[in-house]
Protein backbone atom coordinates (compact mmCIF):
# COMPACT_ATOMS: atom_id res chain seq x y z
CA UNK A 1 0.00 0.00 0.00
CA UNK A 2 1.40 3.38 -1.06
CA UNK A 3 0.38 6.19 1.29
CA UNK A 4 -0.17 9.50 -0.51
CA UNK A 5 -0.56 13.08 0.70
CA UNK A 6 -2.12 15.54 -1.77
CA UNK A 7 -0.97 19.16 -1.44
CA UNK A 8 -2.95 21.65 -3.52
CA UNK A 9 -4.82 24.82 -2.59
CA UNK A 10 -7.72 24.01 -4.94
CA UNK A 11 -10.36 21.79 -3.31
CA UNK A 12 -11.64 20.70 -6.72
CA UNK A 13 -8.21 19.43 -7.73
CA UNK A 14 -7.81 17.53 -4.46
CA UNK A 15 -11.25 15.98 -4.84
CA UNK A 16 -10.56 14.90 -8.41
CA UNK A 17 -7.25 13.32 -7.48
CA UNK A 18 -8.76 11.61 -4.45
CA UNK A 19 -11.58 10.13 -6.49
CA UNK A 20 -9.31 8.85 -9.25
CA UNK A 21 -6.51 7.52 -7.05
CA UNK A 22 -8.96 5.75 -4.71
CA UNK A 23 -9.91 3.47 -7.60
CA UNK A 24 -6.48 1.82 -7.35
CA UNK A 25 -6.22 -0.78 -4.61
CA UNK A 26 -2.51 -0.18 -3.96
CA UNK A 27 -2.92 3.57 -3.41
CA UNK A 28 -4.29 5.17 -0.26
CA UNK A 29 -4.86 8.88 0.38
CA UNK A 30 -3.76 9.55 3.95
CA UNK A 31 -3.83 13.37 3.94
CA UNK A 32 -5.03 16.37 1.98
CA UNK A 33 -3.34 19.72 2.51
CA UNK A 34 -4.40 23.12 1.22
CA UNK A 35 -1.08 24.81 1.94
CA UNK A 36 2.63 24.12 2.04
CA UNK A 37 2.66 24.60 5.82
CA UNK A 38 0.07 21.88 6.41
CA UNK A 39 2.13 19.24 4.66
CA UNK A 40 4.98 19.60 7.16
CA UNK A 41 2.76 18.02 9.84
CA UNK A 42 2.37 15.02 7.53
CA UNK A 43 6.14 14.88 7.04
CA UNK A 44 6.93 15.15 10.75
CA UNK A 45 4.50 12.34 11.57
CA UNK A 46 5.84 10.17 8.72
CA UNK A 47 2.31 9.52 7.47
CA UNK A 48 3.02 9.38 3.72
CA UNK A 49 5.26 7.52 1.31
CA UNK A 50 4.66 9.98 -1.55
CA UNK A 51 3.85 13.69 -1.45
CA UNK A 52 1.88 14.90 -4.49
CA UNK A 53 2.78 18.60 -4.49
CA UNK A 54 1.59 21.64 -6.43
CA UNK A 55 4.14 24.47 -6.64
CA UNK A 56 1.86 27.48 -7.17
CA UNK A 57 0.14 28.11 -3.85
CA UNK A 58 -0.56 31.24 -1.78
CA UNK A 59 1.83 32.02 1.06
CA UNK A 60 4.73 29.60 1.12
CA UNK A 61 5.15 28.19 -2.37
CA UNK A 62 5.52 24.55 -3.27
CA UNK A 63 9.13 25.29 -4.20
CA UNK A 64 9.80 26.34 -0.61
CA UNK A 65 7.81 23.34 0.63
CA UNK A 66 9.96 20.99 -1.42
CA UNK A 67 13.13 22.37 0.16
CA UNK A 68 11.61 22.10 3.66
CA UNK A 69 10.44 18.53 3.03
CA UNK A 70 13.81 17.39 1.71
CA UNK A 71 15.61 19.05 4.63
CA UNK A 72 13.38 17.17 7.07
CA UNK A 73 13.03 13.87 5.18
CA UNK A 74 15.64 13.58 2.39
CA UNK A 75 14.41 10.15 1.22
CA UNK A 76 10.70 11.02 1.10
CA UNK A 77 9.37 10.91 -2.47
CA UNK A 78 7.94 14.24 -3.68
CA UNK A 79 6.13 14.19 -7.02
CA UNK A 80 5.42 17.66 -8.44
CA UNK A 81 2.05 18.07 -10.17
CA UNK A 82 1.95 21.57 -11.60
CA UNK A 83 0.00 23.77 -13.96
CA UNK A 84 3.32 25.09 -15.31
CA UNK A 85 4.77 23.32 -18.38
CA UNK A 86 7.75 21.03 -17.82
CA UNK A 87 10.19 23.31 -19.58
CA UNK A 88 9.66 26.04 -16.98
CA UNK A 89 10.57 24.28 -13.75
CA UNK A 90 11.03 20.51 -14.15
CA UNK A 91 14.83 20.26 -14.32
CA UNK A 92 15.34 22.89 -11.62
CA UNK A 93 13.00 21.10 -9.20
CA UNK A 94 14.52 17.71 -9.95
CA UNK A 95 17.87 19.19 -8.99
CA UNK A 96 16.35 20.32 -5.70
CA UNK A 97 15.28 16.79 -4.85
CA UNK A 98 11.88 16.28 -6.48
CA UNK A 99 11.33 12.66 -7.50
CA UNK A 100 9.40 13.63 -10.61
CA UNK A 101 7.52 16.44 -12.36
CA UNK A 102 4.18 16.20 -14.18
CA UNK A 103 2.04 18.89 -15.76
CA UNK A 104 -1.60 18.83 -14.65
CA UNK A 105 -2.75 18.25 -18.21
CA UNK A 106 -1.04 14.85 -18.33
CA UNK A 107 -3.02 11.62 -18.65
CA UNK A 108 -4.41 10.43 -15.27
CA UNK A 109 -2.83 7.01 -15.72
CA UNK A 110 0.58 8.68 -15.95
CA UNK A 111 0.10 10.08 -12.44
CA UNK A 112 -0.49 6.56 -11.13
CA UNK A 113 2.56 5.26 -12.98
CA UNK A 114 4.67 8.11 -11.60
CA UNK A 115 3.46 7.53 -8.02
CA UNK A 116 4.33 3.84 -8.20
CA UNK A 117 7.75 4.65 -9.65
CA UNK A 118 8.80 7.25 -7.08
CA UNK A 119 7.43 5.11 -4.23
CA UNK A 120 10.15 2.60 -5.14
CA UNK A 121 12.81 5.26 -4.61
CA UNK A 122 13.31 5.98 -8.31
CA UNK A 123 12.95 9.17 -10.34
CA UNK A 124 10.07 9.54 -12.78
CA UNK A 125 11.31 11.32 -15.89
CA UNK A 126 8.93 12.09 -18.75
CA UNK A 127 10.14 12.08 -22.35
CA UNK A 128 10.05 15.88 -22.41
CA UNK A 129 12.19 16.23 -19.29
CA UNK A 130 14.57 13.55 -20.56
CA UNK A 131 15.13 15.64 -23.69
CA UNK A 132 15.89 18.70 -21.56
CA UNK A 133 18.40 16.75 -19.49
CA UNK A 134 20.04 15.26 -22.58
CA UNK A 135 20.34 18.69 -24.19
CA UNK A 136 21.94 20.07 -21.03
CA UNK A 137 24.49 17.27 -20.97
CA UNK A 138 25.31 17.45 -24.67
CA UNK A 139 27.39 20.60 -24.37
CA UNK A 140 28.69 21.77 -21.01
CA UNK A 141 30.06 24.90 -22.65
CA UNK A 142 26.53 26.00 -23.48
CA UNK A 143 25.18 25.44 -19.98
CA UNK A 144 23.40 28.25 -18.19
CA UNK A 145 25.32 29.63 -15.22
CA UNK A 146 23.00 28.10 -12.61
CA UNK A 147 23.45 24.62 -14.12
CA UNK A 148 27.09 24.67 -12.96
CA UNK A 149 25.96 24.68 -9.31
CA UNK A 150 25.74 21.63 -7.08
CA UNK A 151 22.33 20.70 -5.69
CA UNK A 152 23.01 22.39 -2.35
CA UNK A 153 24.51 25.48 -4.02
CA UNK A 154 21.42 25.70 -6.22
CA UNK A 155 19.17 25.61 -3.15
CA UNK A 156 21.16 28.44 -1.56
CA UNK A 157 21.07 30.38 -4.83
CA UNK A 158 17.25 30.22 -5.01
CA UNK A 159 16.82 31.22 -1.37
CA UNK A 160 19.18 34.19 -1.80
CA UNK A 161 17.39 35.20 -4.99
CA UNK A 162 14.09 35.30 -3.09
CA UNK A 163 15.62 37.61 -0.48
CA UNK A 164 16.14 35.11 2.34
CA UNK A 165 18.82 36.03 4.87
CA UNK A 166 21.83 33.85 5.57
CA UNK A 167 20.74 33.51 9.21
CA UNK A 168 17.28 32.27 8.26
CA UNK A 169 18.76 29.86 5.74
CA UNK A 170 21.13 28.46 8.33
CA UNK A 171 18.22 27.74 10.69
CA UNK A 172 15.88 26.22 8.10
CA UNK A 173 18.59 24.13 6.40
CA UNK A 174 20.18 22.99 9.68
CA UNK A 175 23.55 24.47 8.69
CA UNK A 176 25.90 26.93 10.36
CA UNK A 177 25.98 30.55 9.24
CA UNK A 178 29.60 30.03 8.21
CA UNK A 179 28.66 27.08 5.98
CA UNK A 180 25.84 29.00 4.29
CA UNK A 181 28.19 31.94 3.75
CA UNK A 182 30.68 29.58 2.11
CA UNK A 183 27.96 28.27 -0.20
CA UNK A 184 27.02 31.86 -1.07
CA UNK A 185 30.63 32.63 -1.99
CA UNK A 186 30.82 29.55 -4.21
CA UNK A 187 27.57 30.50 -5.93
CA UNK A 188 28.80 34.02 -6.61
CA UNK A 189 32.13 32.76 -7.94
CA UNK A 190 30.67 30.07 -10.20
CA UNK A 191 28.02 32.38 -11.63
CA UNK A 192 30.24 35.44 -11.89
CA UNK A 193 27.81 37.62 -9.95
CA UNK A 194 28.56 40.31 -7.42
CA UNK A 195 25.47 40.81 -5.26
CA UNK A 196 22.19 39.30 -4.09
CA UNK A 197 20.31 41.68 -6.37
CA UNK A 198 22.27 40.21 -9.30
CA UNK A 199 21.11 36.75 -8.20
CA UNK A 200 17.50 37.89 -8.03
CA UNK A 201 17.66 39.49 -11.47
CA UNK A 202 19.22 36.36 -12.95
CA UNK A 203 16.63 34.07 -11.33
CA UNK A 204 13.70 36.20 -12.54
CA UNK A 205 15.15 36.51 -16.04
CA UNK A 206 15.56 32.74 -16.32
CA UNK A 207 12.18 31.86 -14.80
CA UNK A 208 13.67 30.14 -11.73
CA UNK A 209 11.54 31.95 -9.16
CA UNK A 210 7.87 32.88 -9.25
Amino acid sequence: MIRIAIVDDHALVRAGLRQFLSEHVDLRIVAECASAREVMDVVRQELADVILLDIAMPGQSGVDALQAIKARAPKLAVLILSSFPEEHYATALLRQGASGYLAKDCEPDEIVKAIRTVALGRRYITAGVAEQLAAALSSRADKAQHELLSEREFQVFLRLARGETIGHMADSMALSVKTVSTYRTRVMDKMGLASNSDLTYYALKNGLIL
